[in-house]
């Protein structure tokens, strides 16, 4: 049961995140196939491949008018729910989505009008140019919106200011270049091309079960799953990348995906288990398990006989780290609060006009600053995130990844040697496995976001220092307020697509 102002508030924003997420990687996967069915016309001069575009746009500009509401809301909600946190690092924030807002939302308000009522009324070149476009808008909106999320895992190119109280931006390449910030854009938009390549695959199986349109149904197929099986196979790279960057950064995430409560050399990867919810150590950690000696240690670092530390070792502190030795989170939280109190004595000191106690206090205040996010903490447990949720959500989506790339695997043979019709099992596959690909997309961003935990930025500002202070009760009518609009939207958008899908290609398409 929700009883506090933190937990409808993290509650709101988990809840507007994931409807919107619901959206976002059709927009991107979709937006590929379309841009490249476009192209082929474009090189052959084919109607078949014109009104093949023409039927996946259709379905593209659905989904994208849908998701792009529910982002407008998701943003306002910076301000509204989370005002503490805008203040604070809205400098930085702020910059990025405000570049996302200026030029990949213009762009894709100004080049999918001519996408959709371009058709010959411009030229096939010019139209091209229009649908690319329109895809690279939704590209480099990803950009933006994922740099803004990144700089929230790894914060970096920042000084604070203790005369404002604000983090500000002094160094804009290491917020946008950030290792965070390349791999997770990568690693987002191919989750977003293997979904749009599963979608695809999916409708036109149901097109072949129902023995319609069947050549414009196998040249979908043959698209969406090479699509989806170049992007599933990249994932895993991407995917080792970003687990190497959890270590280093982020290492009770890590501990948390992995169920790791007691660190050694030579850590085992769980591939399969059911953790216990009291669990405490390693010995009493899962009722059962399938682990493969080593791998973590070797994901985690590239060197099989690493050191990897777990939930408790990180809260003890004391293992070795490649700055010295890890402090504890009841010394991180001690510093902290002395990092806070040097600010108050600053800003009292200023306002004083004492200069040289302000000098003392604020060198005081930097001595400790590292740890300012720490002195929020009431105790060192709530450094540890909801563990259950971490891990499932982590094994979930690497199992539907290797899923997916199997299932991709299997229908490109199958469509390339030309027995894919007599395959009504695999085609049936196909249709139900759009629902997995969703899912997986979702358990991504829940490692991300519930592993990050209790971190609003990461190591910075906890999300109990980062909420507005607003009345619970509001909280949690809007939520069940935006609960019933996103089921509302979402089921029109799915009544509307299942319309359009079941009508086909507006002609004859096969001809």
């Amino acid at each position: 049961m929700i009883e506090n102002l933190i937990d409808w508030s993290r509650a709101q924003f988990a809840m507007t995140a994931m409807y919107h997420w619901l959206f976002v990687p059709l927009t991107l996967g979709l937006g590929l196939i379309m841009s490249v069915m476009e192209t082929v016309y474009y090189k052959t001069g084919k109607v078949f491949w014109k009104e093949t575009a023409k039927f996946w746009m259709k379905l593209f500009g659905i989904n994208f008018a849908v998701g792009v509401a529910t982002g407008l809301i998701l943003e306002f909600e910076f301000g509204t729910n989370w005002s503490n946190y805008s203040w604070f690092v809205g400098d930085i924030f702020g910059a990025p989505l405000a570049i996302e807002g200026i030029i990949a939302f213009f762009m894709e308000a100004t080049f999918i009008a001519l996408m959709f009522f371009g058709w010959d009324k411009i030229s096939r070149g010019a139209h091209l140019m229009a649908t690319w476009l329109t895809f690279g808008g939704a590209a480099i909106s990803a950009i933006w919106i994922l740099v803004a999320n990144a700089w929230m895992q790894y914060p970096a190119g920042m000084s604070f200011s203790p005369d404002s109280v604000r983090n500000e931006m002094v160094d804009f390449a290491a917020v946008a270049l950030s290792p965070f910030a390349v791999n997770k854009y990568f690693h987002t938009m191919l989750s977003g091309l293997m979904l749009g390549g599963a979608f695809v695959m999916g409708v036109s199986g149901w097109f072949m079960l129902k023995g319609r349109h069947a050549r414009f149904a196998l040249q979908s197929m043959k698209i969406g799953a090479i699509t989806g099986l170049v992007a599933a196979l990249l994932l895993v790279v991407t995917g080792d990348s970003a687990s190497k960057n959890v270590a280093k950064h982020q290492p009770m995430k890590l501990a948390a995906m992995e169920g790791l409560y007691d660190g050694s050399n030579g850590v085992r990867l769980v591939g399969v288990g059911v953790l216990k919810p009291d669990a405490t150590s390693n010995d009493d950690a899962f009722y059962a398990k399938l682990a493969f000696p080593r791998m973590l240690s070797w994901l985690a670092t590239g060197d099989p006989n690493a050191y990897v530390p777990g939930i408790n070792d990180i809260i003890k502190g004391g293992y070795p780290t490649t700055e010295g030795r890890a402090l504890s989170v009841d010394e991180k939280i001690r510093r902290g609060k002395a990092s806070i109190r040097a600010l108050a004595d600053y800003r009292t000191a200023v306002k004083a006009g004492k200069r040289e106690e302000a000098g003392m206090a604020k060198a005081a205040m930097e001595k400790d600053l590292d740890y300012f996010g720490y002195g929020y903490l009431k105790n060192a447990r709530e450094a540890v995130p909801p563990v259950g949720i971490t891990f499932y959500s982590f094994h979930l989506m690497v199992i539907l990844g290797c899923y997916f790339i199997l299932l991709f695997g299997v229908v490109c043979w199958f469509a390339w040697s030309g027995k894919l019709l007599k395959k009504r099992w695999l085609l049936r596959l196909t249709l139900w496995s759009i629902p997995l690909a969703y899912l997986a997309g979702q358990a991504g961003w829940m490692v991300a976001e519930v592993g990050r935990q209790p971190w609003a930025i990461q190591d910075i500002l906890p999300v109990s220092a980062a909420i507005s202070k607003l009345p619970t009760a509001s909280v949690a009518l809007t939520f069940f307020v935006f609960l019933t609009l996103f089921a509302v939207l979402l089921a029109a958008e799915i009544r509307i697509m299942l319309k359009a899908i079941k009508k086909g290609p507006d002609t004859e398409v096969d001809k």
